[in-house]
């Protein structure tokens, strides 16, 4: 089992959960690079924010849902890498199982790095993460163009922030995921 999905596999029972098994392939670093926001209603409702990078989906846990709006600071709670099968995973965890409850896909699409898309992107991406300030733009149904994840100074190390840009996708209107769920 890779390191790198231990954590994700050691909370799930698999022969409980419909679930995918967390297991890594062949990954080869791609130009185009997924995402997806799922809508998870466990015990609290709140949106799964993930983005595709070496071979697995980094994920943010977003209480409020993401927004358009430039103003709405999202808290992001970063919580255990998924493989690239569950941007896929729609249903319920059965009660008794990590996350029970519905998890419906909300929106997905592709991404890329703001600063510049025609450079390594992987290395790129991995850059920021790891400075803790990801910019990039968000190629879905919903959420479309600038947006940045910034993680908390002096904070729980998984504390972070999406943060949408002011750009041509934005608005000032109040925005809530719930009233978006079509």
């Amino acid at each position: 089992m890779s390191k790198v999905l231990k954590k994700y596999n050691e909370k799930r029972h698999f022969k409980d959960t419909p679930e995918p098994e967390g297991l890594l392939g062949k990954y080869a670093p791609k130009k185009k690079l997924q995402f997806i926001i799922q809508r998870h209603h466990a015990s609290h409702l709140h949106y799964d924010f993930r983005l595709e990078l070496n071979g697995v989906l980094k994920s943010w846990a977003i209480p409020k849902g993401p927004s358009l709006n430039p103003a709405d600071k999202r808290l992001a709670m970063m919580v255990e890498d998924h493989p690239l099968s569950y941007a896929k995973f729609e249903g319920t965890i059965p009660k008794g199982n990590y996350g029970a409850g519905t998890v419906d896909i909300w929106d997905k699409g592709t991404y890329e790095p703001e600063v510049n898309p025609y450079m390594n992107v992987e290395k790129e991406l991995n850059e920021e993460l790891e400075k803790g300030n990801m910019k990039f733009i968000l190629h879905g149904k919903k959420m479309k163009g600038s947006f940045a994840l910034v993680k908390f100074k002096n904070a729980s190390e998984n504390s972070w922030l999406l943060i949408k840009h002011r750009d041509q996708f934005a608005t000032d209107k109040e925005y809530q995921a719930e009233d978006n769920k079509d």
